[in-house]
């Protein structure tokens, strides 16, 4: 009685197990593709991106010089109006005064239009970097398409991927579709 009390219970599990295989087979079978791309090394991979990088470093560079030597500028013209301030009219005092003020702020106002938010520098990025991610990122919807992945991650700029495997990795792919060869 004892073996067929077992026997009944294995047969139960074996058939139990059947019929879970049986009713998620069509939802493995629909399983969703994953892949993932690491679009600083694609990026890096673009000549374009690269000699676009150069040139806006190169103008921040610039740009970043101008700003700091008229800030030295403001800079040298307080200190001078520290040294004459005693020997200078109320009058001459508030004009110096407000010359480096006027000076300070078209300083800042200079610093505004290259480094704000709608700056140039902010501008010259778009015109140069955007269309290269855009065609990165047409490249990536393509490589989903065709490879029916239903989601592409992106492994670049602190994405929580606690394990890839690289055979997933699509970056290699994307640059291919770019005209890119690694």
């Amino acid at each position: 009685m004892k073996k067929s009390i077992v026997y009944t219970a294995v047969l139960g599990i074996a058939l139990k197990a059947m019929i879970l295989f049986f009713v998620l087979s069509p939802s493995l079978a629909n399983a969703q593709k994953f892949a993932y791309v690491d679009t600083d090394y694609i990026l890096k991979n673009i000549p374009a991106y690269e000699s676009a990088q150069e040139q806006l470093e190169i103008m921040s560079k610039d740009w970043q010089s101008e700003i700091e030597s008229q800030y030295a500028d403001v800079e040298k013209m307080y200190k001078e109006y520290q040294a004459e301030k005693v020997l200078l009219t109320e009058e001459m005092k508030q004009k110096r005064e407000e010359e480096i003020v006027q000076k300070e702020k078209q300083v800042k106002e200079l610093q505004k239009k290259y480094f704000g938010a709608e700056g140039d520098l902010y501008k010259k990025r778009q015109e140069l970097i955007k269309p290269i991610q855009d065609d990165v990122f047409n490249a990536i919807k393509e490589l989903a398409s065709s490879g029916s992945y239903a989601v592409i991650f992106d492994a670049a700029g602190g994405a929580s991927m606690l394990y890839s495997d690289p055979k997933y990795d699509k970056s290699d792919d994307v640059l291919q579709k770019l005209g890119y060869k690694n």
